[in-house]
């Protein structure tokens, strides 16, 4: 997978700070990779996407978007990064396209006009294609100051898509939504990603969001805790996976699990069991003991996440 960010020992240490809000971070991310870095407040997180967005100079280290250095190229980087930061950066008083045209004009997209009208063809291809994708085309020459919270997160969206970015810079992207707002909103996401073969960047506090990146890294005090799959953390953090099971010949369970070399403890009249593959399913398929409960628990990047910050309380 061709790389298209490239973080080698990142540093950050503000004026009169007695420790680094980013310490020594190194870090890859592909082409149309999904990548969610997470961590606790003051791990380093905004910090580090502040750097990459080139709001914020580093102190150390070496940072490349699109092939391109933070700090020499930096008006190169932002031609091919989209950012939707946390607050929304709306004019509610004009219109949704007025709010794109003003924007596009500023980073030198296309040359601003008075009127929609007289915008260049590629221009209204371009918003129209978009607004249909995440669903606003009807109201697209609405005034903002009517728009719901899920309505002006898609119009930062499009905006932020206008000039066909490589990479879409999400830091608390869904904040302030509803569930029901969430969810469509990265359905949006996923299938711009797709279209468009973008690769997404998110920082977020609801895991649940980071489930389906492809992978994550967890910071805690400016450095990189750990950094794999969802999976591959949760394994790390976690253990293995595990399940209860009970049967009415309790006696005769344990003795078939034992002969399958399988480790278990007993709970409150069942079995707990650990298992490392994917599912359950190769393990219960080789019983032959009939159950009488089962329950399967499927741990989550979320407990993974509250394991990492435990250990780092205990530190």
């Amino acid at each position: 997978m061709e790389t298209i960010i490239q973080v080698e020992n990142l540093k950050k240490k503000y004026k009169n700070s007695e420790r680094a809000a980013v310490d020594g971070i190194s870090f890859e991310v592909g082409k149309g990779e999904f990548f969610a870095l997470l961590g606790p407040n003051g791990a380093g997180k905004t910090t580090t996407i502040s750097i990459l967005t080139t709001t914020l100079s580093k102190t150390e280290g070496m940072v490349k978007i699109a092939g391109y250095d933070v700090e020499k190229e930096a008006s190169m980087v932002r031609q091919n990064v989209g950012i939707i930061f946390q607050n929304p950066s709306l004019d509610l008083d004009l219109t949704a396209e007025e709010n794109i045209r003003l924007h596009v004009s500023v980073y030198g997209v296309y040359p601003y006009r008075p009127f929609y009208s007289m915008m260049p063809a590629a221009y209204k291809q371009r918003i129209e294609e978009l607004a249909e994708i995440v669903g606003i085309h009807e109201n697209l020459f609405k005034k903002v100051k009517g728009f719901s919270g899920g309505m002006k997160r898609k119009l930062e969206i499009l905006r932020s898509l206008m000039h066909k970015p490589q990479i879409l810079f999400l830091d608390e992207p869904t904040q302030g939504l509803d569930a029901s707002a969430r969810q469509s909103l990265w359905a949006y996401l996923q299938k711009i990603r797709k279209e468009e073969n973008m690769t997404i960047f998110l920082t977020t506090h609801y895991l649940e969001e980071a489930e389906e990146a492809d992978r994550v890294c967890m910071v805690t005090k400016g450095k990189i805790a750990v950094l794999g799959t969802p999976d591959e953390i949760k394994r790390q953090l976690l253990g293995d996976r595990s399940m209860i099971i009970g049967a009415s010949d309790l006696t005769e369970l344990k003795e078939e699990l034992i002969s399958l070399q399988t480790d278990f403890t007993e709970v409150n009249d069942a079995l707990k069991v650990t298992y490392q593959e994917q599912t359950p399913q190769q393990l219960l398929s080789q019983l032959r003991t009939p159950l009488t409960r089962l329950e399967i628990h499927q741990p989550t990047l979320e407990e993974a996440y509250l394991e990492l910050v435990q250990q780092n309380e205990r530190e």
